[in-house]
């Protein structure tokens, strides 16, 4: 899937009405190739001269390229053009090969460090403000030079078929054998899958990006799928296969210059470090055009080592100093689609029939205009918004024009996406994205299902939610849990009411009998992947307390950036584990009321029928939490509970850093449980070997519920350096420097009658992170104490930490 959505944010271009350059050369010699034909769509356009050069118009978007003793090639349509052909005797191919140095070329990493030195500076980003429009389409579709293969197979299936004798078999059978074959005959008329997208693009310094979707259309779908919308393309981004962190994975020559529309380009050919060289296949991946004045990227080609796996291909314009991405175009192989057929010579043999499915993208972005006149109002609610998803208005955006298939496409799989009830299957898919599990009206919470901490050893759940195809305002959800080890029941229900379907804005109501460890640290409003990656901090802990009762809570939206959630709550608290509390017991009850706040300045973020989807999380994020208890409704505590959280990551020329922030300070009287523990994920006796998983907020060598104070702060740093090497596989490790600290104090200890320590003193400790450890998605680290709390024990101040890649810092 990840490399679906990786290729799905890849590129197409599209009509080129000027003139326009077509070189071809031979694959390895890079000799031209005089005489090749250059077709548009199966007709003759022209053929290169004896330079392998040829000069034409067309509005194709592509052209097909083909020389005798050659391997058919294709080309994007640009102003310039470079095909390279590979020869097809195979015996020159065995005897001939192309030995190119396992390193790249100084002079092209000179270049490519130039383009990532002055990205910044060369992105339209560093404009005061701008807009363009694009139209993007999508779809799923056999190989276009394989459909009348296809067609001419199919028809003898069918004839086949129809010459064997009757069986009698159930209706269930029949029904299934009509509705194959009709999906068999889809296949021959239209696509599998297409998608429209009409968008229009603002940009202010002030008030930063706008993304209006003005239309879109999916055909099968009643309703677009929201999550998709946010899928980009390096639009704003630099291209994988340049980037610093994948330099490891390809190697980079200075091949030529070339010039494009008056301007001096650097061509830099690639190939991939595992690229072995015969000349049967290509000798390069693929190449880019840089500007040799602004050191922008004007053009990027990257090919597969098949050429039947797929290709990519963006071209950026100049633009007021800048240089906005103008077109994009994608063809990638995903699967095929087999058939079982018998042997012609031999019927008691099955052979199989192959036709390859692939996804194709082309995008054309065109209106642009800078500066803008920029008004407030027009970058109000979300990042994005969705304007129309009829498809109505897309004939006015359309700049390349439907295809016979593409057509059919709408009437056909609308047919068959009604009938199938596609558009509740495709919700599923983005139900994943936030985490849950959609079936029907009902959404499961996949992070509920399994869960371990040391008090309840491990804990199945289930929880439960009727989503917006229940009711659009009105949502009802329950869950329930058991602990094998404490050997009891959780449960709980609630009831959101939204207030507007236009933001994030709804009512709480809910009731819930569980448990929680004691002095765990706020995670209101923390996202999916924050709460994962928090989830091991009480794999070690066994101080907990039980709580019931029932909460209300109101949670709004005050615009894209600013969240707040408000609310109250009578519960029943007590403790798990041996303690009092100024000689009062273990059981209280506690009136609350609780008031948090969440900025996220840069993060994006769209409405969609399920609710706020955050499509990209972008730094710095502050979290704010103020809780007050209450000697009021038959409450017994009075305190107050203040804690806040800050996190930011960017980037230097000396690499990445992360960097966390967060702190807390309790006042008043109240239990332990209403205190900071100081998130140590050791064994609580500092026993044994120390390997843990990493948490957002925990400490690799701490012992586990040994600490707790009243007041605190702590932070957490961490730096990549910025060295990319490649181990196994097509991913590249690293490694992160980390360094974490905590420190604070406790005023009353005696008051809480349990054994404990407060964390008076700096508990540091540091740590060096190998990340994505031989190829795989994991990080190991290792960690060890130092400063006041280290001990002589090597063994004392030593842990090995296990981290998911995917989580990030």
């Amino acid at each position: 899937m990840k490399k679906l959505i990786y290729f799905l944010l890849l590129s197409f271009p599209l009509v080129a009405f000027a003139q326009n350059k077509l070189k071809v050369s031979e694959a390895g010699t890079e000799n031209p190739v005089a005489g090749a034909s250059v077709f548009c769509s199966k007709k003759l356009i022209g053929r290169t001269n004896y330079e392998g050069v040829l000069t034409f118009k067309t509005k194709c978007t592509k052209v097909d390229v083909k020389a005798a003793g050659f391997y058919d090639d294709e080309a994007v349509v640009d102003r310039v053009m470079e095909v390279s052909l590979a020869k097809v005797d195979p015996k020159v191919q065995s005897i001939e090969t192309v030995l190119i140095n396992d390193s790249s070329d100084p002079l092209a990493l000179a270049i490519l460090k130039k383009v990532n030195d002055n990205y910044k500076d060369n992105s339209p980003l560093s404009l005061d403000s701008y807009s363009f429009k694009s139209y993007e389409k999508i779809s799923l579709d056999l190989d276009e030079d394989s459909i009348k293969q296809y067609n001419t197979f199919l028809q003898h299936r069918l004839d086949s078929l129809s010459l064997l004798p009757t069986v009698q078999v159930s209706e269930q059978k029949k029904k299934d054998s009509t509705e194959s074959v009709n999906v068999l005959k889809l296949m021959s008329e239209s696509k599998l899958f297409l998608w429209e997208r009409a968008s229009e693009f603002l940009y202010s310094k002030k008030y930063g990006e706008k993304i209006n979707i003005l239309d879109n259309r999916v055909a099968g779908l009643k309703d677009p799928i929201y999550e998709m919308m946010t899928l980009r393309s390096n639009r704003n981004t630099m291209p994988r296969e340049i980037r610093e962190e994948n330099r490891s994975l390809y190697r980079f020559f200075l091949t030529d210059s070339i010039e494009i529309e008056g301007r001096k380009n650097y061509v830099i050919r690639f190939r991939q470090v595992d690229y072995k060289q015969p000349l049967n296949k290509r000798r390069f991946n693929g190449y880019l055009y840089v500007d040799a004045e602004t050191y922008g990227l004007k053009k990027l080609e990257s090919n597969s080592k098949k050429k039947s796996e797929g290709s990519i291909t963006s071209i950026w314009k100049p633009m007021d100093g800048k240089w906005f991405l103008s077109k994009e175009n994608l063809k990638i192989k995903m699967g095929s689609t087999v058939f079982d057929s018998k042997n012609a010579q031999d019927e008691t043999k099955d052979q199989k029939q192959k036709f390859g499915n692939y996804v194709y993208m082309m995008a054309d972005y065109f209106d642009f205009k800078s500066p803008i006149d920029v008004q407030s109002k027009d970058f109000s609610g979300y990042t994005m918004s969705v304007q129309n998803a009829d498809g109505k208005s897309l004939d006015a955006f359309r700049t390349d024009s439907l295809s016979a298939r593409e057509k059919l496409s709408y009437e056909k799989i609308d047919s068959v996406g009604k009938k199938y009830k596609l558009d509740q299957k495709i919700s599923g898919f983005s139900g994943l994205i936030r985490g849950k599990f959609r079936a029907g009206q009902v959404d499961f919470d996949l992070s509920q299902v399994i869960k371990y901490n040391l008090y309840e050893g491990a804990m199945l759940g289930i929880a439960a939610k009727l989503n917006e195809r229940f009711h659009p305002y009105i949502s009802p959800d329950a869950y329930i849990a058991y602990g094998f080890k404490d050997h009891n029941w959780k449960y709980g229900a609630g009831l959101d009411v939204k207030t507007t379907l236009q933001k994030n804005s709804f009512f709480r109501a809910e009731y819930y009998r569980d448990v929680m460890a004691a002095g765990r640290f706020s995670e209101n409003l923390w996202n999916f992947r924050m709460k994962i990656m928090n989830a091991g901090i009480d794999l070690k802990n066994d101080r907990f307390y039980s709580y019931d009762g029932f909460k209300l809570s109101f949670e709004h939206d005050l615009n894209n950036d600013l969240t707040l959630r408000a609310s109250a709550k009578k519960d029943r608290e007590e403790a798990t584990f041996d303690y009092d509390f100024m000689q009062r017991g273990a059981r209280f009850q506690n009136f609350a009321t609780q008031l948090t706040l969440k900025y996220s300045p840069r993060s994006k973020n769209i409405m969609t029928p399920a609710g706020k989807f955050t499509y990209e999380q972008n730094y710095p994020e502050f979290f704010f939490n103020y809780e007050q208890g209450l000697n009021a409704l038959g409450g017994d505590l009075q305190y107050s509970r203040f804690d806040a959280l800050a996190q930011h990551s960017f980037k230097t020329k000396a690499g990445v850093t992360g960097l966390r922030l967060y702190g807390g300070i309790v006042t008043g009287e109240t239990p332990i449980w209403h205190h900071f523990t100081m998130n140590g994920l050791g064994a609580a006796d500092g026993s044994g070997f120390n390997y843990n998983l990493t948490s957002f907020l925990g400490f690799a060598t701490m012992e586990s519920g040994k600490y707790f104070n009243d007041k605190f702060a702590g932070f957490y740093i961490t730096h990549r350096i910025p060295w990319y090497f490649r181990t196994f596989g097509k991913t590249t490790s690293s490694f992160d420097i980390i360094y974490r600290g905590v420190s604070g104090d406790m005023k009353d200890p005696e008051q809480h009658n349990f054994e404990f320590s407060k964390l008076d003193h700096l508990y540091q400790e540091v740590g060096f992170e190998v990340n994505h450890f031989l190829g795989t998605p994991f990080n190991l680290g290792f960690f060890y104490r130092v400063g006041y709390y280290a001990t002589d024990a090597f063994k004392e101040n030593f842990a090995v930490q296990l981290k998911l890649n995917v989580l990030g810092f």
